[in-house]
């Protein structure tokens, strides 16, 4: 629980300064660049392109998923990779936005993904599970709009 403390600490600590910032980007364009950058990585992954899928994840990385420990972005890129090469069964997400806030290079956004898994060989659904979560976006040099935190809970 200390690395999640840290993690929610340091969100925390981004809202309030998302509103403290002076100038940025327009918002409402950054959180239609915010929804298309989550859009594009659900097509992604949903098509198993395995080279796109850590597209979405700043290097810097930090999050935390239910009560795992904290990690980063060489152990989410692995595990999402994995999981899309195993011959046996296929994923696909849905998305749910229900917010986005933008403050000039940060933007936060609640959301929630339904990851239905189905047999490979006939489709045939397995599981399905629900994740909410937060993911705190941060406007790259590149002008990308990437994820540099996420907490993320089975529900």
């Amino acid at each position: 629980m200390k690395g999640s403390g840290r993690i929610i600490g340091t969100l925390a600590a981004c809202l309030l300064l998302l509103g403290c910032t002076a100038r940025g980007p327009d918002p409402q364009e950054a959180g239609q660049a915010v929804r298309a950058a989550l859009e594009q990585w659900r097509a992604d992954f949903n098509a198993g392109r395995t080279a796109k899928v850590c597209d979405l994840f700043a290097p810097d990385l930090r999050y935390v998923y239910g009560g795992e420990p904290e990690r980063g972005h060489a152990e989410l890129c692995a595990g999402l990779q994995r999981a899309l090469r195993e011959p046996e069964r296929r994923l696909a997400y849905d998305l749910a936005i229900q917010e986005i806030i933008v403050a000039g290079d940060f933007a936060v956004v609640r959301l929630e993904w339904t990851l239905h898994v189905s047999q490979a060989a006939t489709g045939e659904p397995v599981a399905t599970s629900t994740e909410r979560g937060m993911d705190l976006f941060r406007r790259q040099a590149d002008g990308h709009w990437r994820i540099v935190r996420f907490l993320a809970f089975d529900g």
